[in-house]
């Protein structure tokens, strides 16, 4: 999982942003230091209470996809951290990109981007013992799909007119 430590929290997700907001307020919103819950071995901080409420009864519908990882660099089969500023709710769940230009880049094609990335969390990223191991092993042996971020500006370049 993309966790942090912060302020005596370990294993915080989303660098405390609430998992909640993305949904109901549309943007990432800082939790509170008092108001935290647990899910599957990490910590999520909570606006509200009303929002740890929300949570607890239904942790999956909020908690975002592929450990808390870019769903871009997922893709590829590489858990790349993400700083929870970046996201994007694709029916009802919480998707959250390294930056604007992998998000920019997954939504080119977001249904073939979707699948894929689904598989390979499924496949190999999930159950792996090491995030840092199975990033650096797609990135020496990549997916025969593989795009460099400049391969991908270029696509994105002649599909749209304009530079990412």
């Amino acid at each position: 999982m993309n966790v942090v430590s912060e302020g005596g929290d370990g294993n915080l997700m989303l660098r405390g942003y609430d998992p909640v907001a993305y949904v109901t307020a549309g943007s990432p919103t800082p939790g509170r230091q008092d108001t935290k819950a647990e899910h599957h071995g990490a910590l999520y901080r909570f606006a509200s209470e009303e929002h740890r409420r929300q949570f607890i009864s239904n942790p999956d519908r909020y908690a975002p996809q592929f450990g808390g990882f870019s769903a871009e660099a997922m893709v590829y089969a590489v858990p790349a951290t993400t700083d929870g500023r970046t996201f994007k709710i694709i029916e009802g769940k919480l998707y959250l990109f390294e930056n604007p230009r992998a998000k920019l880049y997954f939504e080119m094609d977001q249904e073939r981007n979707l699948r894929l990335a689904n598989q390979y969390w499924e496949s190999e990223v999930r159950d792996a013992p090491s995030w840092q191991v199975q990033a650096w092993r797609r990135l020496l042996w990549r997916v025969p799909h593989y795009k460099s971020d400049p391969e991908l500006a270029e696509e994105y370049a002649k599909r749209f007119g304009r530079k990412p």
